[in-house]
Parts: structure tokens; C-alpha cells; sequence
């Protein structure tokens, strides 16, 4: 790598690509068009280096050119003329359609890339107006062909990272769309720490976003085996339900030179990875961060073909715990899953007089000795919320029968703006504790199965690891959640009811 080009050096520089279109567009939308072309520059230096190894492979360059022409297999991507940099970066006229056209004309050569890098049309309008002046893509294109992004230039994981961090920089201006495509970095790291994958694990992703947690996985995985990395590679797949956050998902794992497959379209109602009997296919470990308490219509659970939700259906106010069961259904006999989630999903329900449908789920899930960890995460890490998440780590295999640990970290954070992260140390201690399966004064306590029971399910760490008098009150949002589930639940005993005062001929 090039002395100079580090880490701090690319993510300025992409950041100030950023920065140059910023003003034209609304901020959740500029990812959109600068991550594209930081790809195509990525592609077409790539590109160039490889014609540069076969030129002096076959003697000479327009050589090289004449025989790639014929095979393009000879290329991991091969790009048209009009698509290369130079010819782009030469274009002073006209460049929004000329960028569209090139665009597209590398997606027909390379299937792979369809509806990755031609889904912006870089002369769109909005109102009679340009959204994004060629003026500014002319200076956006400028800033970008200061440095070179080849295989010799700069390393995958350096480009991945600063890629990384200009998703982190658009997360912070996009508000509640942050949380469709992003998730906090160091929360991403911490997940891989504790499913901690081993050589040929299958880790799976059912909402993938833009890719962080799959490529967290890899980047851990690196880290513990080195060299012999790729003895025994990972094997990543992902799902993804919009269009534009699976494109940037695929754009992630290619600057991070992995290789995953990512599937778009809707998980719970039709997931992608299945075997050919129609069951789902199974994966070692899985790595999640669904929507929150997203609401999906009961004839989801009631009419599901795949017989994930055996368990209980989850009440149409939060599928978290429909999300976990299509989780648990596609792990293997031992595999094991970290999924974030809102803080309620361990606790609504518990300590209230008669039914709720997510306490039964969570009560079968305990009674089965499945949930090996539940982990408190502090307020302000997500863009999308100022509320506090938790990860909960579900095991088919786990060490310790009976028993579960609790890790309050919610005081274990760093003041940062626009919001609050997790250092390096903190996340080395808390990944510590649950490794080493360790109590620690008030950060964590190992419960038995009999001590769940006993508090009605609830999981919450704050119940059990105190790190000052709280007050147990219930929040508004779930006790408007609860309030709507015991509705459904009269309503479904009303059906019931008619129902069998019917078969009676007791009804007029």
C-alpha cells in the first residue's frame, strides 16, 4: 500500500467526495450515488491492474486487449470501454447520462452486479430540476481520481473500512432510515466476538442491511486464525428486503474481497436460503438486527409453510419474537445466533395477570434451556432510536445447562456525538464475561432456569444486575403493546366463543 494511503487517509478523502454533492440532495439519499461510483472506481483500477498483469503475461497491451476481448473470464469483472475511469474522468458533457449508460453497460457484462449498480439514474429529475448537477458530478468524479483503489493500491480491509465509515457518516444524517441499513459498528464487532466463528462455519444474516454484521464475522474471524484463515473459509449469506440497502450489502462484501451470498427479498414471508424439500436450510451461526417490533399480519405465523413458529405466534404489535423463532428454525442441531433487539423483548409480558403471547414464546425458549445470554447495551448507541437495545444469544449446544447469563453494560459507554459507543474496552470486557462465563459486581449474574421461572421469565439484566436504584416502571410503548395484545387475545376468545354457542344452536 502506498505510504500515505491509511485508513485515516481514505476515509477523509471519501468523505469529502461525500461532501461535494451533499448540498444537492437530501442526506439519505446521497449514499445512493456517491457509493456507486466509489464502486466503478473501485472495478475499473482493479480492472486496470489485472490488464496490466496480462499485457506483460501476453507480451503487450493492445495483445492483452484483443485476447481479453474474446474472454472476459480472464477478468473477475470485465468493464466496457465507456465504464473504465479514464474515459469516464475525460467526459465533460452530458456526464449524468453517460455515468447512467456506464453504469449499466458494466451491470450487462457481469449479471452478478445487476441491481447493484444500476439501480441510480445519475440524470434523474425532481420537479423539472436535476437532483444532481453534472457540475457536481464532474467535481465529485475530480476528487475521487486523486488515489488509485487496486488490488495493488490499497487493501481490501482498509477500503472496506473506509467504506464502513462513510455508512457510519450517512447513518448520522439520515435519521429513522439509519436503522434500515446500519448497525453501530462496535455493537457489530461485539456480536462477533461471542458467536466467535471457527473455521467452515456457515454464519447467515436474515436482514442483512448493508452487510456489517457478515463482514464483522469475517473480519473476527481473521483476526483469531490468521494465515490459516483460509484453509477453512467462512461462508456468509444474507437476505435483504430493500432494494437499495441489499445494493450497498453487495458493494460492502466485494470492497471487503469476501464472498457471501446475498439474496433480496422479504425473509418472513419468503426467506431465500432453502433446501430442495422446501425446508429452510440450516446455518452454524446467525447474526441479526431486525426492525424492532415490527408489526406483520397473523396469517404470517398462522399460514407459515416452513414451521418456524412452533413455538407460539407472536402478538401483530412486535414480530421480535417471530424473528427469533425464523432464526432458531434455521440454525444447525449446534449452532448458535446473536440477534438485537429491543429491550422489551425479555421482559413484556412478565409479572401481568393472564395471557401474553411473547412471555409464553419466551417461557418455552427458557423451559428448553436455549437462551445461553442476554446482554443490556447502553442508551444512544442506534441512529434510528435513542433507546437502549440488548442482544440475546440463543444456543442449541450450550456449555452450561440451566443457566443463563446477564450482562448489564449499559453504563459501559463512551459520550460521543451524535451519539453515545462502545470502546474497545468495553467491548473486550464484556466479550470476557461471556466467553469466560464470569460474574462480575454489577455488570453480570448467572441465573438458573428455576431463578427465571420464578421472576416469570423476565430476562432483563437490569432486573437481576443493578448498577443503581431503578425504578421498575413499565414504558408507555409496551404497556400500549400489551394493552393491544390482551385485545386480540378477547377477541380471539369472542371467535371461540360464537364459534361453539353456533355448534350448539344456541345462536339466532
Amino acid at each position: 500500500m502506498p505510504e500515505g494511503l491509511d485508513i485515516k487517509t481514505l476515509e477523509n478523502w471519501l468523505w469529502e467526495a461525500a461532501c461535494v454533492i451533499r448540498g444537492d440532495i437530501d442526506a439519505p439519499k446521497y449514499k445512493d450515488y456517491i457509493l456507486p461510483i466509489i464502486f466503478v472506481k473501485r472495478l475499473s483500477d482493479v480492472f486496470d491492474g489485472e490488464l496490466k498483469s496480462l499485457s506483460e503475461e501476453f507480451g503487450g497491451m493492445e495483445t492483452a486487449k484483443e485476447i481479453l476481448e474474446d474472454d472476459h473470464s480472464l477478468v473477475r469483472f470485465y468493464l466496457p470501454e465507456k465504464a473504465r475511469w479514464e474515459n469516464i474522468r475525460k467526459h465533460t458533457t452530458g456526464l449524468g447520462e453517460y455515468l447512467t449508460d456506464a453504469v449499466r453497460s458494466i451491470a450487462r457484462e457481469n449479471p452478478p452486479l445487476q441491481g447493484v449498480i444500476d439501480r441510480v439514474d445519475f440524470n434523474a429529475t425532481e420537479s423539472g430540476q436535476r437532483i444532481i448537477t453534472d457540475d457536481k458530478l464532474k467535481a465529485l468524479i475530480e476528487v475521487l481520481g486523486r488515489h488509485r483503489l487496486g488490488i495493488n493500491d490499497v487493501e481490501p480491509d482498509i477500503l472496506g473500512r473506509a467504506y464502513e465509515y462513510l455508512l457510519r457518516k450517512f447513518a448520522e444524517g439520515s435519521g429513522q432510515s439509519a436503522g434500515e441499513f446500519y448497525t453501530p459498528g462496535e455493537v457489530a464487532i461485539l456480536m462477533a466476538r461471542i458467536l466467535d466463528p471457527e473455521q467452515g462455519d456457515e454464519v447467515y444474516d436474515p436482514c442483512a442491511g448493508s452487510g456489517g454484521l457478515l463482514i464483522k464475522a469475517h473480519l473476527r474471524f481473521r483476526e483469531k486464525y490468521g494465515e490459516d484463515a483460509s484453509v477453512k473459509p467462512l461462508k456468509f449469506y444474507g437476505q435483504e428486503i430493500l432494494p437499495s440497502t441489499y445494493a450497498m450489502a453487495k458493494m460492502n462484501i466485494f470492497l471487503h474481497d469476501m464472498e457471501a451470498k446475498i439474496k433480496l427479498g422479504d425473509t418472513m414471508k419468503r426467506p431465500a436460503f432453502t433446501e430442495k424439500d422446501g425446508s429452510l436450510r440450516k446455518f452454524d451461526l446467525v447474526t441479526a438486527n431486525p426492525m424492532w417490533n415490527q408489526k406483520f399480519p397473523q396469517e404470517i405465523y398462522e399460514n407459515d409453510p416452513y414451521n418456524r413458529f412452533v413455538h407460539g405466534y407472536p402478538p401483530s404489535s412486535s414480530a421480535d419474537w417471530g424473528w427469533i423463532q425464523h432464526m432458531f428454525a434455521s440454525l444447525k442441531d449446534d449452532g448458535k445466533m446473536a440477534v438485537v433487539l429491543d429491550t422489551g423483548a425479555v421482559s413484556r409480558g412478565s409479572g401481568n395477570e393472564g395471557k401474553s403471547r411473547e412471555r409464553d414464546i419466551r417461557k418455552a425458549f427458557v423451559e428448553n434451556d436455549l437462551i445461553e445470554a442476554v446482554i443490556l447495551l447502553p442508551d444512544n448507541l442506534f441512529y434510528n432510536t435513542t433507546s437502549a437495545g440488548l442482544i440475546i444469544v440463543i444456543n442449541k449446544n450450550k456449555k452450561r445447562k440451566d443457566e443463563i447469563l446477564l450482562i448489564n453494560a449499559s453504563e459501559l459507554y463512551k459520550k460521543g456525538r451524535p451519539k453515545n459507543y462502545l470502546d474497545e474496552r468495553s467491548i473486550e470486557r464484556i466479550s470476557d464475561i461471556y466467553l469466560n462465563w464470569k460474574e462480575e459486581e454489577g455488570i453480570s449474574k448467572i441465573i438458573t432456569k428455576d431463578e427465571a421461572v420464578k421472576n416469570d421469565y423476565n430476562l432483563s439484566p437490569s432486573r437481576y444486575v443493578s448498577t443503581a436504584e431503578e425504578e421498575n416502571i413499565l414504558e408507555l410503548e409496551d404497556a400500549a403493546r400489551l394493552l393491544k395484545e390482551a385485545e386480540e387475545e378477547r377477541k380471539r376468545a369472542d371467535e371461540k366463543m360464537l364459534n361453539i354457542l353456533g355448534a350448539l344452536g344456541l345462536m339466532q
